[in-house]
């Protein structure tokens, strides 16, 4: 997949906030190259509000007086549309289509068209694309905003370059706690459970077993069980009378 390959061309956007919002949607996704048919209000303060530090995209967006001279050099064209069409070219929903565009962006630059806010893109606009995407959405409701659009495609473009890496971990990792570690904590825990009247007289073993099965499937790490120890000796301290009485809202110390 080579993202910086990749166009998006907006056709006719009449929303100046749609545009800035479709400017944030790809720079979250590491795209770069937006074009603009036609606007009919750009450049625009709402668009520089709804990018959201997406400035520069805006700044280096294209605008054409016609759809022929935005889909120059263009190698692959692929319009987005929410409505069946009775066209020749084939329809596939965005996953699966953009395993096409990863194959064709190592190519030759590559279209991605995206309609009007209300009517989408015309037949005649289709009839420039050899592909046709569908965004699966609820028939009952298939109107999706046109910059929510753009970042669903977004992203299943950035879906096509990460599949198989592993995501960004924490940088901060414990070892888990040990089975000695654990086995004083149980015997910690049974100790205070007894101290205020938690544990069955009858058969205190039957909870333990139950909070044994809980931590063990929970498999807390060093740093828990050490936060887990904490509270049970706070918890004594209460017990004992060694906590300083807190003061009532409101109250000050003289």
């Amino acid at each position: 997949m080579r993202l910086d390959a990749v166009h998006i061309v907006m056709v006719e956007p009449q929303l100046a906030g749609n545009v800035g919002a479709a400017a944030r949607a790809m720079k979250t996704m590491g795209l770069a190259h937006l074009h603009l048919v036609r606007p009919r209000q750009f450049p625009h303060a709402d668009a520089l509000a709804r990018a959201a530090g997406a400035d520069d995209l805006l700044e280096r967006a294209r605008v054409h007086d016609s759809l022929e001279q935005a889909l120059a050099g263009m190698g692959f064209v692929a319009g987005l549309s929410a409505r069946s069409r009775h066209l020749s070219c084939p329809a596939e929903y965005p996953r699966p289509a953009m395993e096409t565009i990863a194959a064709e962006s190592a190519r030759h630059p590559v279209a991605l068209l995206f309609g009007r806010e209300r009517t989408g893109l015309t037949n005649e606009e289709l009839d420039c694309c050899h592909r046709l995407i569908h965004i699966p959405a609820d028939p009952d409701y298939a109107s999706l905003n046109v910059a929510a659009a753009i970042q669903v495609v977004c992203y299943e473009l950035r879906w096509q370059l990460v599949q198989g890496e592993t995501p960004p971990q924490p940088s901060e990792t414990w070892p888990l706690a040990t089975a000695d570690q654990m086995e004083q904590f149980y015997v910690h825990l049974e100790k205070v459970l007894g101290r205020i009247d938690f544990l069955r007289q009858d058969n205190p073993r039957a909870l333990m077993r139950r909070l044994r099965v809980l931590y063990n499937r929970a498999r807390p790490d060093h740093n828990e069980m050490q936060i887990l120890r904490g509270i049970l000796a706070h918890v004594e301290k209460g017990l004992d009378g060694r906590l300083a009485p807190s003061l009532p809202p409101g109250s000050e110390k003289v």
